[in-house]
């Protein structure tokens, strides 16, 4: 992948953040896993939420998408506090998300678990008449397409986590949260990966993405927003991020620093 290739960030003065976090906290005990947490996502961007193992990226994911509560902080998302709110209601809002580890409804077929994703869209009620043809549209831009009678056991690890995706978009949403969606792949599958996210982008969808993989990471994202100890260390482009002593101390720690510039 060639780090030539992304977008140009948008002019933070030129539109007000879809997605505002101030403040945002989270506990386990003595542990700060969260820790005054704060940035802004604009509409039409792709944010990379960086750190090393353990920073806190996941469960800062997990604050905003409702999978947890916070201890304290604001989530604001087009003007609305979500901030505690119940996944479902975020999700109505216009926030979906995929997951680590990947979850799809194993005994399903691939096309029932994108309705299954359908009847909880953003725009629609529980309950709503589905059209087949939104389902059936969701899987040829994942690129599963011919894939829709399979049952979802019976797809690849790159399959099932296309799944997920198509999942997560049938659910309308505005903001779209990738937890290490590219984790696990092999080099083909990743340029595969990142293609994906680039077409998803150009069709308007605002991204923030956990991911370990620099490579993509410098290709994807505008903008990248890191985290250590579960507090936001340095935020700026890919390449002054990447850069930052802090950055390097954090993921290398001081003895593999100082061994770094001998």
């Amino acid at each position: 992948m060639s780090a030539a290739v992304r977008h140009h960030a948008p002019d933070p003065a030129a539109r007000r953040p879809l997605l505002q976090v101030q403040g945002l906290a989270r506990a386990f005990g003595g542990l700060r896993a969260v820790d005054a947490l704060s940035f802004d996502v604009a509409a039409g961007e792709i944010v990379g939420l960086l750190g090393p193992n353990g920073s806190g990226k996941t469960t800062a994911l997990n604050l905003i998408s409702g999978a947890l509560r916070p201890d304290g902080g604001s989530v604001r998302f087009q003007g609305l506090e979500l901030a505690g709110q119940p996944a479902h209601r975020i999700v109505r809002a216009g926030i979906a998300r995929t997951f680590q580890l990947v979850r799809v409804f194993q005994s399903m077929t691939v096309l029932q678990n994108v309705q299954a994703g359908l009847m909880f869209g953003a725009s629609r009620g529980a309950g709503a008449g589905l059209d087949p043809g939104d389902a059936q549209l969701l899987l040829g831009q994942v690129g599963l397409a011919g894939q829709a009678a399979r049952r979802a056991d019976e797809l690849t690890y790159i399959d099932q986590k296309r799944l997920e995706l198509a999942r997560a978009l049938a659910l309308r949403p505005r903001l779209l949260l990738l937890d290490e969606w590219l984790a696990g792949l092999n080099p083909s599958e990743l340029v595969e990966g990142v293609a994906l996210i680039r077409s998803l982008h150009a069709r308007g969808m605002t991204v923030l993405m956990v991911e370990h993989v620099m490579d993509a990471i410098r290709t994807l994202c505008d903008r990248c927003v890191v985290m250590s100890s579960g507090a936001r260390i340095a935020e700026g482009t890919p390449a002054e991020v990447l850069s930052d002593p802090k950055v390097v101390q954090a993921y290398l720690g001081d003895d593999d620093l100082e061994a770094a510039h001998v």
